[in-house]
């Protein structure tokens, strides 16, 4: 029976490093990032209706999503950020949940289902267990700043525009810390794939 993995953390924590990590060990991953890209493709019923909400202004000149116009309308506005979440909600959890059906058919021993708000869409309810890739939310700030070169302003924005990582943090089923080396993110992960059920 193929044991399905929650990974998520906040922006900045790492979890993308441990999602490598897993990558590298050939455990197969469903990656929501990658999904939610493919969701707004031009021709898509999620591109369109995000053009219908937020007007054509979020296109490109070729049609395609113009992510950076999106992404400074959603966050500096907290209730559009939920419309967009809203908009796009049906057609990811559609995407996803086939994705791990493909996997649980084939009989793998884990999947990965790599997805940033797992607690705010109830992503865990659809898991075995959650792993948080965690870090105190000082070095969260710093390490967001450090890797978008924002302004401490702008990337506080986008720390509380998700779930606090302290409460993700109590809500995991598995914490890896990621305030030290990636060797020693790593060696946690090891451990765990020798524990893991």
């Amino acid at each position: 029976m193929t044991f399905i993995l929650g990974l998520t953390g906040g922006i900045a924590t790492g979890k993308s490093t441990v999602a490598d990590y897993f990558r590298q060990l050939g455990l197969p991953i469903v990656d929501s990032d990658t999904i939610a890209r493919e969701v707004v493709e031009p021709g898509t019923v999620g591109l369109e209706n995000i053009r219908l909400h937020f007007g054509d202004e979020i296109l490109t000149d070729d049609g395609r999503l113009n992510r950076k116009k999106l992404g400074s309308i959603v966050f500096s506005d907290e209730s559009k950020r939920r419309l967009l979440n809203r908009l796009l909600s049906e057609e990811l959890a559609k995407a996803i949940s086939g994705e791990i059906d493909e996997w649980v058919a084939r009989e793998v021993p884990i999947v990965v289902v790599d997805v940033p708000l797992m607690y705010e869409a109830d992503y865990d309810r659809k898991v075995d267990q959650v792993m948080v890739v965690y870090l105190p939310e000082k070095l969260q700030l710093q390490r967001l700043i450090a890797r978008d070169q924002l302004s401490e302003e702008e990337a506080k924005k986008r720390i509380t525009s998700q779930m606090p990582i302290e409460e993700k943090r109590l809500l995991a089923d598995i914490v890896i810390d990621n305030s030290g080396s990636v060797t020693e993110t790593q060696k946690q992960l090891r451990e765990w794939l020798k524990n893991y059920k």
